[in-house]
């Protein structure tokens, strides 16, 4: 590790590692990376390195030191910390509150091999995805209030603020989640909280179809039972019998929760002969598998897709999927979001699922290759393939970021 108070890049040693402690060593780095035209590759916890493309850098911005929460106002629902701080530090100091981040952020980091609970909070907003209850309470990019980053000039700079409404001119925060460090390197981020629901009960209808599911959970869902969970398991999980299971989960207090079981009773009574209650811990397990994806991959080498769509044409795309590709996959957001685990091939099974998806949503899909060996992600872009005005218009952005493509270069798309 090069200390970062005397910084000097080698030409002959382009696998150095710097690790700065504070924010201005952060912009003393990337000045200097631009300065020597060095490209970095940004990690924290590094849980999500097998995401995206593989990174062309030419040594290593670690901001793991920039750890620990700096302030957490559970009157105001407003937490900030650095980047580097552990998700599960985040979701234990919430919980002593009472609190939670609504999303729901999945686990995934051991779906690329990386150790449970090794996920970060700025890994997190890099990744920009959310977790089952996605439909109900939005993406991370929602609750995302304010932050303080370094730009690919150097520059340190900050946006948004430690209150929800703080938001004057451009909403930068939504822009940075999901840009996975391509355009700011993250050193202090402030998000909002909400009041954990004090009970949750999850509904199973079983043996329907794919079609007989999206037809359920759109009822559920466009119902007034406020849904916050719905998903489908076409061959059941470890923890209940192996059958095709449609999931409702309803939350809030015990007595608004049972009125509103009671009205998906009735409502779904013609389309499932049973609709069962599952065990508290069972259904707390099953959710958290949902986000966390890792556990529905049954082998280490298996290539996943993450496809988003209209849930009206979920069943159409599963159908369309040729039986030669030999894909399991599970459903949630209702329908909307369809999980794939196939086995391996030449590349990536990407011209199926380009092609598949194309035929039935048009442009309102988007798949996306999360997992597949290093060689199959540098060849096949892992991310729906942008229109031209919205891919100009990314790359004007980048330039305005991060000018000379010193921040995790090639990571989302060839010029991003």
């Amino acid at each position: 590790m090069a200390p970062c108070r005397s910084l000097i890049f080698r030409a002959s040693d382009m696998t150095q590692r710097f690790i700065p402690e504070h924010t201005g060593e952060v912009a003393a780095v990337v000045r200097e990376a631009r300065q020597e035209r060095v490209r970095l590759e940004v990690v924290a916890g590094g849980s999500r390195r097998g995401y995206g493309r593989a990174v062309d850098a030419d040594a290593v911005l670690d901001v793991s030191r920039l750890a620990g929460v700096i302030d957490y106002d559970p009157a105001e629902l407003v937490l900030t910390a650095r980047p580097a701080t552990p998700m599960s530090e985040i979701a234990a100091l919430l919980a002593g509150e009472g609190q939670h981040l609504a999303f729901e952020p999945g686990d995934q980091g051991p779906l690329w091999g990386a150790p449970a609970g090794s996920g970060t909070l700025g890994g997190m907003l890099a990744y920009g995805l959310g977790g089952p209850r996605r439909p109900a309470a939005g993406a991370p990019r929602d609750h995302f209030l304010g932050f303080e980053a370094v730009n690919g000039f150097g520059d340190i700079f900050s946006a948004g603020g430690k209150v929800i409404k703080n938001v004057t001119g451009y909403d930068l925060p939504k822009l940075l989640a999901g840009s996975m460090g391509t355009l700011a390197v993250l050193t202090e981020v402030t998000v909002k909280a909400l009041p954990a629901p004090p009970h949750a009960v999850t509904l199973g209808l079983e043996g329907l179809t794919i079609a007989g599911a999206v037809r359920a959970m759109s009822d559920a869902l466009n119902s007034p039972a406020g849904v916050s969970g719905a998903a489908y398991l076409p061959r059941g999980h470890a923890a209940i019998d192996d059958k095709p299971l449609t999931l409702l989960r309803l939350e809030g207090v015990p007595v608004s929760v049972s009125e509103r079981v009671d009205h998906l009773r009735g409502l779904l009574a013609t389309t499932s002969s049973r609709i069962s209650l599952l065990e508290s811990s069972a259904a707390t397990a099953l959710w958290a598998d949902l986000a966390a994806v890792h556990p529905f991959a049954e082998k280490d080498d298996e290539i996943v897709w993450r496809v988003s769509l209209p849930p009206s044409t979920a069943s159409a795309f599963l159908s369309a999927l040729p039986q030669a590709v030999e894909a399991r996959w599970f459903c949630d957001w209702g329908g909307g979001l369809i999980w794939l685990f196939l086995p391996p091939n030449e590349d990536g099974h990407a011209a199926t699922m380009r092609a598949v998806l194309a035929q039935v949503a048009g442009r309102d899909g988007h798949a996306t290759l999360m997992r597949a060996p290093e060689e199959i992600r540098r060849v096949q872009s892992p991310f729906q393939p942008l229109e031209a005005g919205l891919a100009a218009l990314s790359v004007r952005v980048k330039e305005r970021f991060d000018p000379d493509g010193i921040l995790n270069p090639g990571r989302l798309y060839g010029s991003l």
